[in-house]
């Protein structure tokens, strides 16, 4: 008997365990609601946009000048103005050559001028009386000719002793000073025009397809030509300043090692000595805002929808995806400008993970709409 009790004591268990099992209730059923992906869209619009191109320079003087001495001597004045940054007016003296020798020369030439006009007014005279043969008026009508011309040279020379130019400008360098003998050809100093500055911008190829660059012949004979406006700016004093501008024009050949084309920017009375505003200094590094050229039947798009460089994901009438390459135009920062699309084409901007082409996706707009697909699922779980 205590044999058939240790026996029976795990078929007892077993068959109570069996009857608690059959006692359970089956697990309930639970709804799993599966919801298609949510993607922000953006409806795509046909437009006319004109584009800015940019592009970097540095300001140069449109005239600079390197003063040389055209005659000999002293120099025996200089304008305190003749100086590094020295700000002069037009044809005002900057230096003077010592013209003791110039000022004799002067007198001479007109001595010699008077005396061959009392020769010639005496052989026209005696040619006229028949006295003088025409050989010998001919010969003193030259030698009249000949001083006259002397007389110009030496007061041309004169003239030259005055070191003078005819714009207002800066000198950007001071090589000469008072005391110093100079020959023809000897070097004073570096001078250049305010009047106007210049940029030099260069622009690709592609940046080409957006600016309406003036041609050779639109340059008229002030070397210049309307082109399109520029915005130039720059950082001074931690402050950025910005400066109106325009393309006059283009220096016509594409540089052979960086196969780029510039263009030249103008801009007048850099250092607003005229007009109210900031100086622009030589030698200051901008950057360059050029008005594009208009171009139409063109969508713009955010940056983020582009995938793959020329990809775009469209979200059709019945809410699923459709990949489209599209011909990107133009980018900048923030968005991108592409054609081959349809007015009313909705784009995803936002981030969707390994999209495909039917993919079925909700958007906030027609969410509500959209019926979510159920399915029943039994938990794994036991209550």
């Amino acid at each position: 008997m205590r044999i058939l009790l240790i026996l029976g004591i795990p078929v007892l268990a077993l068959v109570a365990a069996g009857a608690m099992m059959s006692l359970k209730q089956e697990p309930e059923k639970k709804e799993r609601v599966e919801l298609d992906p949510l993607v922000e869209v953006v409806e795509l619009e046909r437009m006319t946009t004109n584009f800015e191109v940019r592009s970097q320079g540095t300001v140069r003087p449109q005239t600079e000048t390197i003063l040389s001495a055209e005659v000999s001597g002293t120099i025996t004045r200089i304008s305190p103005k003749f100086l590094a940054g020295g700000v002069f007016r037009a044809n005002e003296v900057l230096m003077r050559i010592d013209p003791t020798n110039y000022e004799v020369a002067v007198d001479q030439a007109n001595a010699l001028v008077v005396q061959r006009e009392i020769e010639y007014e005496g052989a026209k005279k005696l040619r006229s009386q028949g006295y003088r043969a025409e050989s010998e008026y001919a010969s003193a009508a030259a030698a009249l000719a000949t001083a006259k011309a002397e007389q110009v040279r030496a007061r041309r020379n004169l003239e030259r002793t005055y070191i003078r130019l005819p714009y207002e400008g800066i000198v950007r360098s001071k090589e000469a000073d008072i005391g110093q003998f100079v020959n023809p050809g000897t070097r004073l100093g570096i001078t250049f025009s305010t009047e106007y500055a210049e940029v030099r911008l260069p622009l690709t190829d592609h940046d080409l397809a957006f600016v309406d660059l003036p041609g050779a012949a639109a340059v008229t004979e002030t070397g210049s030509a309307a082109g399109p406006a520029v915005l130039l700016s720059a950082v001074q004093r931690g402050v950025s300043q910005e400066w109106p501008a325009t393309i006059v024009r283009s220096e016509g050949v594409v540089d052979e090692k960086s196969r780029v084309t510039y263009a030249v920017a103008r801009i007048a009375d850099p250092y607003r000595l005229h007009t109210e505003g900031h100086a622009l200094p030589m030698g200051t590094f901008v950057t360059a805002s050029i008005q594009g050229a208009a171009v139409a039947d063109i969508f713009r798009v955010q940056n983020t929808a582009i995938r793959s460089s020329n990809r775009l994901l469209l979200v059709d009438a019945e809410s699923r995806i459709r990949m489209r390459t599209v011909d990107v135009i133009r980018a900048d920062s923030q968005f991108t400008y592409i054609t081959g699309l349809t007015d009313g084409d909705r784009a995803v901007v936002s981030a969707l993970e390994s999209p495909f082409e039917g993919m079925a996706v909700r958007t906030s707009a027609d969410d509500e709409a959209t019926e979510p697909r159920v399915a029943i699922a039994e938990d794994s779980e036991q209550q």
